[in-house]
């Protein structure tokens, strides 16, 4: 290569690794400073930081609310429209879907006020202000010695700092924990429970690609949904009533069409659910080489034997579809969180970064106060290692992926229930709610495929759990003889017969359980579950929690990690980064965009993954794409460097000015790993284009009424 060359690309490598190195982190709104700032004004933000949060006057926090406890959703018009994923409305598409009416397969759109559709149980929960409470919290707590009392002190703390929060009657309040409980905070919120559908496309728009597109790149999916909030006549949050009128909001998003392109600004904002960025290497070793692959191994098998039978049966495939769903979802994830963190050798690096620190504890002298965290780390883990393997295996196989396993396991902590007063009463409500629920189960309950679950993973099960902590009763049994037991000696496979089962008083039904051969086989590997790993377990993992407490005191205090951010724990956040491709491995280079051109690639008709509906078809073949096309062709996804996870579902996409140009929905693949170690090389989320959603309510849906209360700019002249 001629020197010029590599000299350019050398300054190139550089000048990427100085971009990303200001990517990555799920900041508190209230909480961003002057460094995040000056980082989002070089990435290309326009707008300030009190546009984004302030308790004073509207910004963009009044139209990001929490989705039903676990997606967020956007308001798009000053009439209170709600946009949020397909997936995240799916349960309220479904509940008003019917043979005649079928919302699912032909998609739900309502032209006029009066068509939209109540969902009594949905609820959309919007954040009035965060406070940090942390020395309330905290108070009185350093001067006690046992961690359970510490414990006790906070919750005490916590309730007394609620009940003197002043707020008004129609709103609520909680603290949330931060820094692995190294700080507090408080949030005022208002929760809005007349929340109504108002549109859905068909699911081979809102769910094209399916499981097989889950977590890849590139995607075609038009993963949105939208609902409309209502409120009473003094626009505050009411339950559902026919005099409630649309919501005013704060703020509404105003949606750009100006379209994307690479190293474009972009900011998500929303609840993500859970993320581990902090912990050891050790931790971090242990996920990737002992309980992931159990994991994946169990869901694997699983997945197999319900894929069987779904290709044969099409009765099977309808009652299966959302079980492998959701089986496949996470076991997809596990695969490549595990290779992400291989590839970005994410042990090495934090190894090499636990190296800094000891260095660091020396340069501050800090050794007697945090040395010992890394030993008592990698002795903790090493200590819980079998009970962590045996406590996975144990909830995978027979609480997650075996259906009947988990009926006997509820029936199992029927029976342990005592004889006193109390226990009578407990018993009254868990049977009402068992009996409640069996005719749902069984409706969609295969007695002959959960069989062949069972048959396989209990074959791993005696195969692979710990052997220190299998039933002696189990020792010597086969996968054959145990599968007999549960599936044709036992009355749990039969609802009349369980019914049954539950009939009588308790010390009657006790007797009834005692005796039945699929409860006490279920017995038999909960009480030596119970008795073995479980109490080891959290024994352990409450010194592997005060251990991470301090270590993530530690390094906050002396400032090992430059762009340190709190955990996700559903609250709001701000995560930025760009418009950005990426390249998984050698040789293969993925660009940020996918248009309507692969939709047809991918198209299989008839398929239940893979089919497109006519219209779109006819729309695609006719080029009528109307005012949101690029370049004559339709865009549909695009992917970006903001760190998101689980409930960034439906958070809005943003440009630099806050407008609206996308909707969150997924992540890449190899970027799973970013609820443990983000790498901005990789790690990508992916967004619908806002104007594939726009196409589909104007072209598709003909719903001119949903797109003349929106606020439409940057058309392009």
């Amino acid at each position: 290569m001629h020197y010029k060359n590599k000299l350019v690309l050398a300054l190139l490598l550089l000048f990427l690794q100085l971009s990303f190195a200001q990517q990555g982190g799920m900041w508190v709104p209230s909480l961003l400073d002057g460094t995040r700032e000056k980082e989002m004004k070089k990435l290309g933000l326009k707008i300030s930081l009190k546009d984004i949060y302030d308790t004073n006057k509207s910004s963009l926090k009044d139209a990001v609310p929490q989705f039903n406890g676990g997606c967020t959703a956007e308001v798009i018009s000053p009439n209170g429209l709600l946009l949020t994923n397909h997936h995240c409305g799916f349960d309220e598409i479904q509940s008003h879907s019917t043979l005649e009416h079928d919302y699912i397969t032909n998609g739900f759109w309502a032209y006029s006020l009066e068509e939209e559709l109540p969902n009594p149980s949905l609820e959309v929960t919007f954040i009035v202000s965060i406070t940090d409470v942390t020395t309330a919290v905290l108070e009185g707590v350093a001067d006690l010695n046992s961690e359970v009392n510490k414990q006790q002190r906070i919750k005490e703390n916590i309730a007394r700092v609620q009940k003197e929060t002043k707020k008004e009657s129609w709103q609520g309040s909680f603290v949330r924990s931060f820094f692995d409980g190294n700080q507090y905070l408080l949030f005022v919120t208002e929760s809005f429970e007349d929340v109504r559908l108002v549109g859905a496309p068909p699911s081979s728009i809102g769910k094209f690609g399916s499981d097989t597109d889950n977590w890849v790149w590139p995607r075609h999916t038009g993963d949105f949904s939208l609902f409309r909030i209502y409120a009473d006549k003094n626009n505050r949050p009411a339950k559902y009533s026919k005099d409630n009128v649309p919501y005013k909001p704060k703020h509404f998003f105003p949606i750009s069409i100006a379209g994307v392109k690479d190293n474009d600004f972009t900011m998500v904002m929303g609840y993500p659910g859970r993320t581990q960025e902090y912990l050891p290497a050790v931790a971090v070793s242990q996920i990737v080489n002992d309980l992931n692959p159990a994991r994946i191994k169990v869901r694997e098998q699983a997945l197999k034997v319900q894929d069987g039978f779904m290709r044969k049966n099409q009765a099977i495939k309808i009652q299966y579809a959302a079980k492998y769903a959701a089986i496949a979802n996470y076991w997809k994830k596990w695969i490549g969180e595990s290779q992400g963190l291989k590839k970005s050798d994410a042990v090495g690096k934090k190894r090499a970064d636990e190296e800094k620190f000891k260095q660091l504890l020396v340069e501050k002298n800090q050794t007697a106060a945090y040395g010992n965290l890394l030993s008592d780390f990698e002795k903790h883990y090493t200590a819980i290692k079998p009970y962590a393997v045996a406590r996975d295996y144990f909830n995978e196989i027979f609480l997650r992926n075996t259906e009947l396993t988990a009926t006997a396991f509820k029936l199992y902590q029927l029976s342990q229930l005592g004889t006193d007063a109390k226990s009578e009463a407990t018993f009254e409500e868990r049977r009402k709610a068992l009996i409640d629920g069996l005719p749902a189960f069984y409706k969609d309950f295969n007695l002959e495929v959960d069989q062949q679950v069972f048959n396989t993973l209990i074959g791993i099960y005696l195969a692979d759990y710990p052997k220190a902590f299998l039933p002696e009763k189990l020792k010597n049994e086969t996968a054959a003889t145990l599968t007999e037991k549960l599936y044709q000696k036992s009355a749990v496979s039969n609802y009349a017969q369980v019914k049954n089962l539950l009939s009588g008083g308790l010390a009657e039904v006790k007797t009834k359980l005692s005796a039945d051969p699929g409860v006490q086989l279920m017995s038999d590997i909960a009480l030596a579950y119970t008795t073995m790993v479980a109490p080891k377990y959290e024994e352990i993992n409450a010194k592997i929690t005060a251990t991470q407490k301090l270590y993530t005191k530690a390094l906050y205090e002396l400032k090992a990690i430059d762009r340190m951010f709190p955990d996700a724990n559903s609250t709001l956040r701000i995560t930025y980064g760009k418009v950005k491709g990426y390249q998984p491995k050698d040789a293969t280079l993925y660009t940020s965009k996918s248009y309507l051109d692969g939709v047809l690639e991918k198209y299989i008709p008839g398929d239940y993954e893979f089919d497109v509906p006519q219209k779109l078809i006819e729309l695609y073949e006719k080029k009528d794409y109307g005012k949101y096309a690029e370049n004559g062709k339709m865009p549909v996804c695009f992917i970006g460097t903001n760190h998101t996870t689980g409930g960034n579902s439906g958070s809005p996409a943003l440009d630099a000015k806050g407008n609206l140009i996308g909707l969150n929905f997924d992540r890449v693949w190899e970027g799973t790993m970013s609820d443990i170690y983000y790498d901005p090389a990789i790690c990508r989320n992916i967004m619908v284009d806002a104007r594939y959603i726009l196409f589909i309510i104007d072209k598709f849906a003909n719903a001119q009424n949903l797109i003349n209360e929106l606020k439409i700019i940057g058309l392009k002249k």
